[in-house]
């Protein structure tokens, strides 16, 4: 005897983890016919497991309900991985772009926590990134920063991924990045120092 539609999705409901749903905005749209306008509404949603994977959706509707569904069913379908470093952070600085909105977002130590603007925030929340500090240049128009965010998001490399492509050792890529931050903390000191004799 062949499943039931109802089965099955309830299957499909139990293998996802729970997600994270994050409502970013909702606007009143109206579409001019042959009989004057007919009023909707749009949703833009964020989705996340929580553990690295995150998608945004936006979609128009009726009613309010109707339209953050839609949102959030196209979120669901939309999502992607992002690696973390230890779970908590994004592995390296990168810049992200969507129209005139520009995004920076910058690795933080632990403890930190989320320094982002609304619909960044969201964005952070649902991925499951505790500390990071993040910067929105341009547009303030949520549905550019969310997707600026996202372009962002992929750019990012785990160690693996980047020895894998290079054909190197993952201990190899991680000693040269300490270098790299040990060499810059210590000219943020010479700096500092050399600051405070010219001030004293």
């Amino acid at each position: 005897m062949a499943r039931t539609e109802k089965s099955r999705d309830r299957d499909r409901e139990r293998e996802e983890p729970e997600l994270v749903e994050r409502l970013v905005g909702i606007n009143r749209v109206a579409k001019v016919v042959k009989g004057g306008k007919r009023f909707g509404f749009a949703a833009l949603m964020v989705v996340g497991d929580g553990r690295g994977r995150v998608g945004a959706g936006h979609a128009k509707a009726r009613e309010v309900p109707d339209a953050i569904r839609k949102a959030t069913d196209q979120a669901r379908r939309q999502m992607l991985r992002v690696p973390l470093r230890e779970g908590r952070t994004i592995h390296h600085d990168v810049y992200g772009r969507f129209g005139a909105g520009k995004v920076y977002l910058r690795s933080a130590p632990q403890g930190t926590g989320i320094i982002a603007g609304g619909p960044m925030r969201a964005i952070f929340e649902a991925l499951g990134i505790q500390d990071v500090v993040a910067k929105a240049v341009g547009s303030s128009n949520p549905y550019n920063m969310v997707n600026a965010t996202l372009e962002a998001l992929k750019l990012i490399q785990s160690p693996r991924q980047v020895a894998a492509r290079r054909g190197k050792k993952v201990g190899e890529i991680v000693a040269h990045r300490e270098a790299a931050r040990s060499s810059d903390e210590i000219a943020a000191t010479k700096t500092e120092e050399h600051e405070e004799r010219v001030d004293g």
